[in-house]
């Protein structure tokens, strides 16, 4: 099953950086050296099993945008799942940014009117702290304002810190076919093992794929901040020549487990009911539930049976 993406954006707003940092395991200070995107860059994501993101990261000089609205046109803009627009924030021009962006939105509704479109207002690291909550939302309302009759969902994004991660994690997640049952089963998965929450990682980018909480937590941004640390943790492994599987942190607080999962994912288990439950337990069972999520991140050969039916400690 392929998706198709479309990255767009003008040149130098940074869509091949933060394509290069969740794909292709750069790190932020590693994409200086990229050079500008030509033409239209192929690449194939294969995520859970079946789900190939067939991504299409479109170069943003003048010249190529005139081919993509004029002879580029029907080949750009059909059967496209998913339009991610980039607009760098310190633009100065953000007249022309909007005006391409409308164009986009013009093609989109020709050819592809259900594609969902995203919009990341890009490198708010460079504006002063105090001035992103105002800057962000005055951008967002004239995108959402711009995008009618279709819906746009805006985000801020850096490359320097977990905000990349909420964005690519929300988008993917658009696109994972069986996502609710996929999370009912979490749900069970949660209960069953009495854990706060329960996290899904798509092995190779670290997104967050499809999450369950059963109690409340303050930190609102801990999956993107998660996803951020161990990715860096597992690369740093990697430069090692060791393969990260799996890591547990113990406090007098709380008990977090990170394990492989799938041939596609990994798992997270995090639990304050009885810091002192034996490891084992809940490893054990993670061990138990995989044949059934393997099952369940494939819908076309799909032979689910009862959850209850598993056998857990």
């Amino acid at each position: 099953m392929k998706k198709k993406v479309l990255l767009m954006g003008k040149s130098g707003s940074g869509k091949t950086s933060m394509r290069s940092i969740i794909f292709a395991n750069y790190i932020a200070r590693d994409t200086r050296r990229l050079g500008a995107t030509i033409d239209v860059e192929h690449s194939h994501v294969r995520f859970l099993g079946n789900l190939v993101l067939n991504l299409w990261d479109c170069g943003g000089q003048e010249s190529y945008f005139d081919q993509y609205f004029q002879s580029q046109k029907e080949n750009i803009f059909r059967n496209v799942e998913v339009l991610i627009y980039v607009f760098d924030v310190e633009s100065r021009e953000f007249d022309k940014d909007m005006h391409y962006y409308q164009s986009c939105l013009e093609a989109i509704l020709n050819y592809s009117p259900e594609a969902k479109i995203f919009c990341l207002i890009h490198k708010m690291d460079l504006i002063v702290e105090d001035q992103r909550d105002s800057i962000f939302k005055t951008r967002q309302e004239d995108l959402k304002k711009l995008s009618l009759p279709l819906e746009c969902k805006a985000f801020r994004t850096s490359i320097w810190d977990e905000t990349l991660y909420r964005a690519w994690s929300s988008i993917v997640y658009q696109l994972i076919p069986n996502v609710k049952a996929l999370e009912s089963s979490l749900h069970q998965f949660a209960t069953i093992l009495d854990a706060d929450e329960v996290l899904l990682f798509e092995r190779a980018t670290f997104l967050v794929i499809s999450h369950c909480q059963l109690r409340q937590h303050s930190d609102s941004h801990r999956f993107e901040k998660v996803s951020n640390i161990i990715k860096q943790f597992k690369l740093s492994c990697a430069k090692l020549g060791a393969k990260f599987q799996s890591m547990e942190v113990r406090n007098s607080k709380f008990a977090a487990f990170i394990d492989t999962f799938t041939s596609n994912t990994y798992i997270m288990v995090v639990s304050s009911a009885d810091p002192e439950t034996p490891s084992e337990s809940t490893l054990i069972n993670i061990r138990n539930a995989r044949k059934y999520f393997e099952e369940l991140e494939n819908p076309l050969n799909n032979s689910i049976s009862s959850y209850h039916s598993m056998n857990y400690n």
